[in-house]
């Protein structure tokens, strides 16, 4: 295949051209362009080819090229640790514990053991005080609680390092499970969704016992309601989608934190799964935090729950950074009696 017709069959593709720009002494010099190749139609007269590089679109002469070739996509950037911790503070607000102690950046966590998340010193940051010592003030804080020694930091972060460097382990017994992907996703996206025809849904200011039912399996503890249902200035929705007969197929709880909208405790029926009901929530979700100012996204499921992965993957998430919980080495991991669904993000 000659290398005009190599142009055309790799437009759209992400590409390694090499072209001429010039000479030096008598000899031609000759530069690349990486990036996903368009046709550039004719530019005074010379037909052409752009290059969308980092760097910003290059347009060579069809003429010029004297190599080209496919070359795989580029590895996705890395967010920066600045905005992961942004996002976990958002995310921590959005999911508010029953006691809340600042260490430094670090924030020590405890809510009777209802949920991970909000029972682990979030690790973010400078704790203001050597590490060690900082992790002895973390065990004594569970103590004080009466609930397991626990971390939350973002995986390959420094302070993950930090915190692995003084013999903390994975919580590997941890349940639902040691490890969470934070999902990011545009809300105009997922707001496009299609509505699932007989399936209606309507979001309260508070949960009623119907929403408690489907999401908990009974009442909430005092605990659960301050952690699900606070009374603070954060706009909060709980949604339920309803069948042709009333009954309640699903429940989702929706937050606005800053421009984030964080979704928390999808529970569909079991019997009702795979049936479009957690999109349709997740889009009429999405459309009640459009309306509260919101621009974007963002869910924790713990990785061994692919179902959910998928679905919100489908619906257009992406995943911007993950963390895990560790626990000191020589501690035996316990299981927090949380009473959470196994599709309940972590």
């Amino acid at each position: 295949m000659g290398t005009a017709e190599l142009l055309n069959a790799l437009v759209g593709s992400r590409v390694a051209l090499r072209h001429r720009v010039g000479e030096r002494d008598g000899r031609p010099l000759f530069t690349d362009a990486v990036g996903e190749l368009a046709d550039g139609g004719v530019r005074e007269g010379v037909p052409t080819v752009v290059v969308a590089t980092r760097r910003g679109p290059v347009a060579v002469a069809r003429s010029a090229v004297v190599a080209v070739r496919a070359v795989p996509p580029s590895r996705p950037k890395r967010p920066s640790w600045q905005t992961v911790v942004r996002l976990e503070s958002l995310c921590a607000d959005a999911w508010p514990a029953l006691v809340d102690r600042p260490l430094g950046a670090w924030r020590l966590r405890a809510a009777q053991n209802f949920t991970g998340r909000a029972n682990a010193a979030l690790a973010i940051g400078d704790p203001g005080i050597p590490i060690p010592a900082a992790l002895a003030a973390v065990e004594a804080f569970a103590a004080e609680h009466a609930i397991p020694p626990r971390v939350q930091v973002p995986v390959g972060s420094p302070w993950s390092r930090a915190v692995e460097a003084e013999g903390w382990v994975l919580d590997s017994d941890h349940d639902p499970g040691p490890r969470i992907a934070v999902l990011v996703a545009d809300l105009d996206r997922l707001a496009a969704a299609p509505d699932r025809p007989g399936l209606e849904i309507d979001f309260a200011v508070r949960p009623d016992d119907g929403w408690w039912a489907l999401a908990l399996g009974g009442p909430p503890t005092p605990a659960q309601r301050h952690v699900m249902a606070p009374e603070t200035h954060l706009p909060t929705g709980f949604g339920t989608a309803r069948g042709p007969d009333g009954k309640s197929a699903g429940v989702v709880r929706a937050a606005v934190v800053a421009d984030h909208l964080y979704l928390a405790r999808m529970i569909v029926r079991h019997e009702l799964r795979r049936t479009g009901v957690a999109t349709a929530l997740t889009a009429a979700a999405a459309r009640w935090g459009l309306r509260r100012g919101a621009r974007w996204a963002v869910l924790q499921v713990e990785l061994r729950n692919t179902g959910a992965l998928a679905c919100y993957e489908a619906s257009g998430a992406t995943e911007h950074h993950r963390y895990h919980f560790l626990i000191p080495g020589e501690w035996p991991s316990a299981r927090p009696a949380s009473g959470a669904p196994p599709s309940t993000p972590a």
